[in-house]
């Protein structure tokens, strides 16, 4: 769960950039970034999403996924958008929204999980619990 976190937290960022006020400046500077106070809102922003982008690949997170298919996308979008917590993203999504969202994760990875191994998607599964 952690690392499919990971994994869609500067593409949920890039979505919800718009929405968010001044937010980003203290996720950038809070991540370290250089100057945020010099910066326009839309530096800041774009700033602390590849701040994020760049944590996640120093501490190995990936950010494409093999186990999930366009296939997978409907389901797993429509399990997002049911979610109790969606009412609290700052910016409405629809299920076509989450799809799209979803399908900047999809690729050919080889290695996911601590032994090496690919993930699979299994019948019944959330899409919460897929990236365990």
């Amino acid at each position: 769960h952690g690392v499919a976190c990971a994994m869609m937290l500067p593409i949920v960022m890039e979505y919800n950039q718009e929405c968010t006020g001044e937010k980003y400046r203290e996720i950038a500077r809070a991540m370290g970034v250089q100057s945020v106070d010099a910066m326009s809102q839309e530096e800041y922003r774009k700033a602390a999403i590849e701040a994020v982008k760049k944590l996640s690949a120093d501490v190995g997170i990936p950010t494409k996924l093999d186990a999930i298919k366009e296939e997978n996308l409907q389901f797993l979008a429509e399990s997002a958008h049911a979610d109790a917590c969606a009412p609290g993203n700052p910016k409405d999504a629809s299920v076509e929204d989450l799809k799209d969202l979803f399908r900047k994760i999809l690729c050919n990875l080889k290695k996911f999980n601590r032994m090496g191994n690919p993930l699979k998607i299994s019948p019944g599964v959330s899409g919460r619990e897929i990236f365990v």
